[in-house]
């Protein structure tokens, strides 16, 4: 089934962009995740740190980036090692743009959207994504969050199965097609509850999108 799916996605796209986006829900914090391994320094980052951080291209933190998410109170949960940046994540209670760039991600925000999640490659292994992402979602329940929301492109079915398995659940999915430059959105049932939808806006900055860990 995976095979077929991806050939039928990567056929379509010969023609036209086409997506499928996969919403999925995180409504529990797993306390098996939330303690950090000795010496490692997990919290949110100020600006300070995080236009520091930026200066180093693997970190993939670029200016454009950080001003538009700074902009709009989006907030960055780490893990640091000492002076070095081990794993993060996003986390947005905004509209958020996503790939393509001049689409902005829409849902209810009663969640908080997760995005650009990375962990360094010295430090994968670690579970550390899944230690960051379980302390981020406890800070945002005890401010009344109800979970965290994000999306996982159809075809990548190694982040659909890691999702799984720390805990998310699937509840829809938004289907795109851009053909001669206009956008076709289709939503399944279930979006609609949680407010999930694209709307369009001009193109700003680097690309934002969903997470890899």
């Amino acid at each position: 089934m995976h095979t077929l799916h991806l050939l039928l996605v990567r056929t379509i796209n010969r023609l036209a962009l086409f997506k499928i986006l996969r919403g999925i829900l995180l409504l529990k914090v797993d306390p098996a995740f939330l303690d950090c391994p000795a010496g490692y320094t997990p919290g949110f980052l100020d600006e300070k740190q995080l236009r520091h951080f930026a200066r180093d291209p693997q970190n993939e933190l670029d200016d454009s980036f950080l001003d538009e998410a700074l902009a709009k109170g989006d907030r960055c949960y780490a893990i640091l090692d000492g002076e070095n940046l081990a794993a993060y994540g996003w986390y947005s209670r905004q509209p958020t743009r996503i790939n393509p760039p001049d689409m902005l991600l829409d849902f209810d925000p009663d969640y908080v959207y997760m995005y650009k999640g990375l962990t360094n490659p010295l430090y994968r292994g670690q579970r550390l994504h899944a230690i960051g992402m379980n302390r981020a979602l406890q800070s945002y329940m005890e401010e009344g969050v109800r979970g965290i929301i994000s999306y996982v492109e159809s075809t990548n079915f190694d982040s659909l199965k890691s999702c799984f398995r720390l805990g998310y659940q699937a509840f829809g999915s938004i289907y795109l097609l851009r053909l001669f430059g206009r956008s076709l959105r289709l939503y399944s049932p279930a979006c609609r509850h949680y407010r999930f939808a694209l709307r369009e806006e001009a193109p700003m900055g680097g690309e934002v999108g969903a997470s890899k860990a």
